[in-house]
């Protein structure tokens, strides 16, 4: 059977489970036991039980579970609205004013997390009540929360560029930089957005309360003391070398605690509450994440990938062609697995026509984490509008409509980056890093 009738029998598949009420996770798994079992000689039951197993038994994953009873501890405390009276007098005179604090706070917790999911995890449980309470419009502040949680994959430290610099032979270290100045120009334009929707919609934003001096404004930031201790403890024991990110959202954890015992709102009732706020979500993230890795497997077992990847490269297109290309091809391919696995499964076959066609490494390596972050907020299998629901509820169609406006601007930064590709090249070259 042909690769395109077999794509679109998985993707019926996909569509009818996940239309009749069956869990995301087990949706995902149901598609590749359907793969499997059709187009594999391999025993579906066997493969997944030892893939289940797999992905939920790496260490590194235990820095989500972390990070996600951190935002839980945060939530039941007074840090979210203290962040949120430190931040309010600095944005009131900026168009769209607390709707900033989404990008501000991902752009920040980027840098500690390395995760797209605890970054959206971690913010949304801080911004997203407080914003409801305050009558900003959910639509506007879940888009936007989606499409910066994904700053988690850009803003160093990243687990998808650690796996691609292996993949390519590029430094990570120089990875890392390259996504400083990128990671900076999507938080600017998710921003101007805001600034546009604001001025476009100025009765949907409240009012500001009233306004403030300088001096006001500077004695307000006293409320953001514990959310920057919190960050300095858990960004300064990763890039001073004293911890892992997995014992740095531990470090993370016991702040969170130090804090909410300092405020007086941790008691036994809080403490249970956050435990089993943070169990809860991270089982309904793990059991996506095991349905995932079980798909990746399926989709290996099939070949489609490098069947796609192949035929790409078969093609002869021009280095421009070739990039809007590779990007049409990881954003359909993100309908269907996590990132990492995108990169594993096409590397191989992808890397020698890209250095045929005299692309730069270093800068492919930051286009396809930027297109991974796109297939992150597109449906069916965007990890972040996953999380989304969880927390909100919503329709995960109605999630993505609301982060469209955000896929378009990382479309437009893709462009940026290809006329101006000192935007990522130029920093690494500065820091001669090895």
């Amino acid at each position: 059977m042909s690769d395109p009738v077999v794509t679109l029998l998985l993707i019926v598949a996909l569509f009818a489970l996940l239309g009749s009420g069956v869990w995301i996770g087990l949706a995902l798994a149901g598609v590749a036991w359907i793969g499997m079992e059709l187009f594999s000689s391999r025993p579906a039951g066997d493969a997944m039980a030892v893939t289940i197993w797999g992905s939920s038994s790496s260490w590194t994953l235990t820095a989500l579970p972390l990070f996600c009873w951190m935002g839980e501890i945060l939530f039941r405390t007074r840090l979210s609205e203290d962040m949120f009276r430190g931040l309010a007098p600095w944005l009131e005179r900026l168009p769209g004013r607390l709707l900033h604090t989404n990008i501000i706070g991902c752009t920040i917790f980027a840098a500690v997390s390395g995760s797209s999911a605890a970054t959206c995890a971690t913010i949304g449980k801080m911004t997203l009540p407080e914003l409801k309470g305050r009558g900003y419009p959910e639509g506007i502040t879940i888009g936007s929360l989606a499409g910066a949680g994904t700053l988690g994959l850009l803003i160093p430290p990243s687990i998808i560029m650690i796996v691609y610099g292996v993949a390519a032979n590029v430094s990570i270290a120089q990875l890392f930089i390259a996504g400083v100045i990128p990671g900076i120009l999507l938080a600017v334009l998710f921003s101007g957005y805001l600034v546009v929707w604001a001025l476009a919609n100025p009765d949907q934003v409240p009012v500001a309360q009233e306004r403030t001096t300088f001096a006001q404004k500077v004695h307000a930031s006293r409320h953001l003391i514990p959310v920057m201790l919190l960050i300095l403890a858990v960004l300064g024991s990763i890039y001073a070398g004293v911890a892992t990110a997995t014992e740095a959202a531990a470090f993370g954890v016991v702040g969170a605690l130090a804090i909410s015992a300092t405020q007086g709102s941790l008691t036994r009732k809080t403490f249970a509450d956050s435990l089993t706020g943070a169990t809860r979500l991270y089982c309904m993230i793990a059991l996506i994440l095991a349905g995932a890795s079980f798909l990746t497997l399926a989709m290996g077992y099939i070949g489609l990938p490098r069947h796609l990847a192949e035929w790409i490269a078969s093609l002869g297109l021009t280095p421009f062609a070739l990039v809007i290309a590779l990007a049409l091809f990881y954003i359909v391919l993100g309908s269907f697995l996590d990132g990492i696995s995108m990169v594993v499964l096409t590397m191989g076959v992808i890397l020698p026509t890209v250095e045929t066609a005299g692309l730069d490494l270093l800068w492919f390596g930051i286009f396809v984490v930027i297109v991974v972050e796109m297939a992150q907020i597109t449906p069916p299998v965007g990890f972040n509008l996953f999380m989304l629901q969880a927390m909100t509820g919503r329709q995960i169609t109605w999630i993505a409509r609301q982060a469209l406006p955000m896929f378009a601007l990382m479309c437009a930064a893709l462009l940026l980056i290809w006329y101006f590709p000192g935007l990522v090249t130029w920093l690494p070259a500065q820091m001669k890093v090895g």
